[in-house]
């Protein structure tokens, strides 16, 4: 026997900021969760699960229309004709109080209450769980679930953040020894976006992440959880990719190149090679330049023309789309010489790389308390004069080495 444990499709979700980016596939990307989800459904058919798990945030929120439910009720259709049961619960994102339209579905999908704990019986499977009541569950509900089933395989179904996991809110809190205790086979977790098997076996607990990535935290495969039950217990658990949209941050080094178009010229071969190992995907990809060298002065002049290139790299690879460049690189900057100068910029750069002289710091520290008090109160204590301190250091150093790198120049 076999069945598919899911979680965070988050159907139809928004991804909110996508018009802040000319030329992006804006309809393909919005279509992305249904496509997952058609395939996670061609999933269970291919497989003949038994059943399927929904552990959570099935929607990102309320409806827009009934699109939504027409759709995955129509999904599930597909899997009723098939023998494949579904069980599913509510999360935070469409708990109870928060998804108020409604369609009756198929009788083979049973969503689990939300006043109190209850059980599914599969067979000789018997199902736990509970869905969120209200968008914010900040008791462990755990607590409440059932005792095992005697001579059944025992299934947990929660939407938690367990201990805490960076990134996600503190919701159903409740720990792995807990859970443990529970004397369950198996743990159907969601609410955390990345895959983690938090315990194998005695019982599995496991996080399938969610179905597609949304964003460009979200990289790497996404999709859901296949379990096969021999003899009445699990004997693997396997993740499988369902994802259409691949998420991925690719990072060029800039040194030796001694131009932006050089840097472009590294980019290309990186973006065919994602489209060689999954022609089938759209990917987005958010590029990340570093390293130091003679190429990062040209490319932080040339600022939105170099983007420009670097998208129009990823276009010629085909079905590549960058979200985002980010510059972190550095020029190559001789710091000795510039701060040997004798003009204004020379004894800023001593100070500011903490060899200047008390007055010079005593200057810059008065512009940056008049700074301050201009900024909203909110805004204040968000200053951080240690990261402005290198941010101007590397701004300075930037236009001074464009300039020249003679010493005693009058332009700072």
């Amino acid at each position: 026997m076999k069945f598919v444990h899911a979680a965070d499709v988050h159907l139809d979700s928004p991804l909110r900021g996508l018009e802040r980016y000319p030329g992006a596939p804006h309809e393909r990307m919005r279509a992305a969760t249904r496509r997952a989800f058609e395939n996670l459904v061609n999933l269970c058919l291919r497989e003949k699960a038994a059943f399927l798990l929904l552990a959570g945030d099935t929607y990102d929120r309320e409806w827009r229309d009934y699109n939504t439910g027409l759709f995955f009720a129509s999904e599930l259709l597909r899997l009723r004709e098939a023998g494949t049961r579904v069980v599913m619960l509510r999360g935070n994102h469409d708990a109870k109080n928060v998804i108020t339209k409604h369609l009756r579905l198929p009788e083979h999908v049973h969503e689990l209450a939300s006043a109190r704990p209850e059980t599914v019986r599969i067979g000789d499977v018997a199902i736990h769980g509970q869905s969120f009541p209200e968008g914010k569950v900040q008791s462990d509900l755990s607590k409440a679930y059932p005792e095992p089933e005697a001579g059944m395989l025992n299934i947990g179904m929660l939407h938690t953040s367990l201990d805490g996991r960076e990134g996600h809110e503190p919701y159903a809190p409740c720990t792995v020894r807990g859970l443990s205790s529970k004397g369950y086979d198996y743990w159907a977790l969601g609410h955390v976006h990345a895959r983690e098997v938090v315990a194998q076996g005695s019982p599995w607990i496991v996080y399938p992440g969610n179905l597609q990535g949304r964003h460009a935290r979200e990289t790497g495969g996404k999709g859901a959880s296949l379990a096969t039950v021999e003899g009445g217990r699990i004997v693997s658990v396997v993740h499988q990719d369902l994802d259409v949209l691949r998420w991925s941050v690719l990072e060029v080094d800039i040194a030796g190149a001694e131009s932006p178009a050089d840097v472009v010229d590294r980019l290309r071969p990186m973006f065919r090679a994602l489209r060689a190992e999954l022609p089938d995907h759209l990917h987005a990809v958010r590029v990340v330049v570093r390293g130091q060298g003679p190429a990062h002065g040209r490319i932080a002049v040339e600022g939105d023309a170099f983007v420009g290139e670097v998208r129009g790299a990823a276009n010629e690879a085909g079905d590549v789309w960058v979200e985002k460049v980010r510059v972190e690189s550095r020029g190559e900057v001789d710091m000795g010489a510039l701060e040997e100068r004798e003009d204004a910029a020379g004894h800023l750069l001593r100070y500011l790389r903490g060899t200047g002289d008390s007055s010079v710091a005593k200057d810059f520290a008065t512009e940056l308390d008049a700074f301050e008090g201009q900024l909203p109160k909110e805004l204040r204590g968000m200053l951080r004069r240690d990261r402005l301190r290198d941010e101007v250091t590397e701004l300075l150093a930037l236009r001074l080495s464009l300039l020249g790198n003679g010493a005693g120049g009058d332009e700072p």
